[in-house]
């Protein structure tokens, strides 16, 4: 107790000292320099008599407490004396000292936390990384190797079948359509390509179908934090800015916005939890508990040329002749991204009705005697598409975010911009993307880099959900394993330094962009 006490009795005279300091107790300083050697020679007589104490109480040397306090109280003290020979402070250094007390007070303690809490366990991460995996021997970056050549960290074995897969087929006809708008447009007004809604939105719906084409071909956590970082963060940011939009200036706008918002509320374990129980299949003898399974097996029962089938048909046949009007009408009005929206809705609908007329649709499937029983999906064990599944978790709690600092960018829009492009002649959806959205992009990429940052360290739903298993590893969660269930430190802390130098380029770009803003 020696050395804790003797810590806690120099917090408190620091504390103390540096608080009347501040306050104004000038009486405390001019009483220090009118006694200034006797000042210096007993602070330095207690510095030195707390160094021996936390010396002797941490077992670095042996003999007794009381020693080595006094031998390091006399050195203190020799040290208070010879400095006190360099005189007594001129005004001028009183009111320096003075001033860069005030700032220690302020910074001191925030740097004192930031270093216990960040740059000493990040130096003893890289230090430990080092290591082998009882951090007992030197094996340099043998286990950033392990991380770049483990085929379950990073397999990219089946690279030419990225080329063969259905997502990239579906990504180079959106991309085509949306380059073939751009450059039929962009024709009519002279230009070799004109950028625009209905161009922009297929090549981008377009290029996130691509991620999908290499992240489902690509293996290994490495892999799997990329397809977080994409999909939640592109989705997350999306429809953030759609239900910001959708719901601005609308009667029940709280109310919306608050539902919106309300999965924030919920923390990522609770949020697994509740999603985990959405997923569940039971076996198909047994009814379906978890809420997707019992839909799906529900539509399984409607069997082709049935009742129910021919009154899903009928519904979605009139689904399909609305989507065709409001075509219709955006082609008439030439508002192509409205006409291209109604068309690519139509496309799965028309899917439905076809496979309500034909094979079904739904969890069913041919029994041992041919009967039909509920089939069921396994949302969390069929990979790859299981990492998906997922991220709609992170998504559903993310959305809020993301609407709320995005609907407030848009009400921050000046109203002299939105008068002036009204005036022009400019219509709501113009004045949306040619004046709303530019004003808003510095908002958008501080949502999307908190986000990536976010996403980069996710760990809590991966663990709730599936442990990592079925393919759903994360670096997280395997530095968690790693070095924590299978005590292997060297290569849970170089796991640890990967993560942290993946988040960095993410934080540096934000502070960058807010150094900008403020010059």
């Amino acid at each position: 107790m020696g050395a804790l006490g003797g810590a806690l009795i120099g917090v408190v005279i620091a504390i103390g000292a540096s608080t009347a300091l501040f306050f104004g107790a000038n009486w405390l300083f001019d009483l220090a320099v009118d006694r200034w050697h006797t000042f210096l020679a007993t602070s330095g007589a207690l510095v030195g008599a707390l160094i021996g104490a936390v010396i002797a109480g941490n077992d670095v040397a042996g003999g007794p407490l009381w020693v080595w306090a006094a031998v390091c109280a006399v050195v203190g003290a020799a040290a208070g004396i010879a400095a006190s020979l360099l005189g007594t402070p001129s005004k001028s250094s009183r009111t320096r000292l003075s001033e860069r007390g005030r700032l220690v007070t302020f910074l001191g303690p925030s740097l004192l936390f930031a270093a216990l809490g960040l740059v000493i366990p990040l130096l003893r991460s890289i230090y430990l990384s080092l290591l082998d995996s009882r951090a007992a021997e030197w094996v340099g970056l043998a286990n950033y190797g392990e991380i770049l050549t483990n085929p379950n960290s990073l397999d990219l074995s089946g690279w030419t079948e990225i080329f063969t897969s259905r997502p990239f087929y579906a990504a180079l006809v959106l991309i085509a359509i949306g380059l073939g708008i751009g450059m039929a447009v962009g024709r009519r007004r002279g230009r070799r390509m004109e950028a625009l809604p209905g161009s922009i939105g297929p090549i981008a719906i377009g290029l996130f179908v691509l991620s999908f084409a290499v992240f489902t071909t690509l293996r290994g956590t490495v892999i799997n934090n990329l397809w977080w970082v994409v999909v939640v963060t592109g989705l997350s940011t999306a429809l953030g800015l759609a239900a910001a939009v959708l719901a601005d200036g609308v009667r029940w706008e709280s109310v919306a916005k608050s539902l919106i918002f309300l999965p924030m509320a919920i923390s990522f374990v609770g949020a697994g939890i509740i999603w985990r129980f959405m997923y569940i299949a039971r076996p198909p003898q047994k009814p379906q508990t978890g809420f997707l399974n019992a839909i799906w097996v529900w539509l399984g029962s409607l069997r082709p040329r049935t009742t129910g089938a021919w009154v899903a048909v009928l519904i979605l046949a009139l689904v399909t002749v609305l989507l065709a009007g409001l075509c219709a009408f955006g082609v008439r009005r030439r508002q192509t991204a409205f006409a291209i929206g109604a068309a690519v809705t139509a496309v799965p609908v028309l899917w439905l009705i076809y496979r309500f007329l034909g094979p079904g649709l739904g969890g069913s499937v041919p029994g041992p005697n041919g009967e039909p029983i509920a089939g069921t999906i396994l949302f969390l064990q069929e990979a790859p598409f299981n990492n998906v599944w997922l991220m709609v978790v992170l998504v559903w709690i993310q959305t809020g975010f993301a609407m709320v600092i995005l609907s407030a960018a848009i009400k921050a829009v000046p109203s002299e911009l939105l008068e002036a492009a009204r005036v022009d002649g400019a219509t709501e959806r113009q004045t949306f993307w040619n004046v709303i959205i530019p004003t808003i992009i510095p908002t958008i990429t501080v949502v999307a880099t908190t986000l990536i940052v976010l996403v980069m360290k996710v760990y809590d739903i991966v663990k709730v959900m599936t442990a990592g298993n079925f393919g759903t590893q994360v670096i997280a969660n395997e530095m968690w394993q790693r070095a924590f269930t299978e005590l292997n430190f060297g290569l849970g802390s170089a796991l640890a330094v990967v993560l942290f130098l993946a988040v960095v380029p993410a934080m540096a770009f934000n502070i960058r962009r807010m150094q900008r803003a403020d010059a």
